[in-house]
């Protein structure tokens, strides 16, 4: 449980913007899902404010901000293209970020104010046996990012960089 001075902070300092960061956030999801989709690199991008999403309609339907816009969300999921059966560019995509990325974070929270990348299959759902993880539509090669406040252009750069290097 918070604290009074803490819930105090987040209550007069954090609501009053969130409606800006979220759009903010929403915005750069969108820019990066339509790089991410045009890449050479990439087999899949699972985001539902892609009009190729399988769910596209249903999303535009029900995922409004409270301005009443379509609010896609701040969360992508994309599977690297492989040529074998072992995520070997994802998980060097994964490193080269964790060291060398300007404006991307490798950590594990689905929300922040920095953009932050993981690969679920061999971070925060790798006790899960492959099946479960299959069962659980999380691919070997599969990353997610949880976008923050950067700008979308230079996340593009990271992810540009760090899929030259995959």
């Amino acid at each position: 449980v918070l604290s009074p001075k803490s819930a105090w902070a987040i209550r007069v300092y954090g609501l009053s913007t969130l409606t800006l960061r979220a759009k903010r956030q929403t915005d750069t999801a969108f820019k990066v899902a339509e790089f991410l989709q045009r890449h050479p690199k990439i087999a899949k991008v699972h985001y539902p404010g892609l009009p190729s999403h399988p769910q596209y309609l249903l999303a535009e339907k029900q995922m409004r901000s409270t301005l009443g816009t379509f609010a896609p969300g701040t969360l992508l999921y994309f599977e690297t293209r492989e040529d074998g059966d072992h995520p070997v560019h994802a998980r060097r995509l994964i490193n080269w970020a964790a060291t060398h990325s300007y404006c991307i974070t490798l950590a594990v929270s689905l929300g922040n104010i920095r953009t932050l990348i993981e690969a679920p299959g061999i971070m925060t759902h790798a006790a899960l046996p492959p099946e479960a993880q299959q069962r659980g539509r999380i691919a070997p090669n599969g990353i997610r990012l949880s976008f923050g406040l950067e700008k979308a252009e230079d996340i593009i750069r990271d992810l540009e960089e760090g899929l030259a290097k995959a």
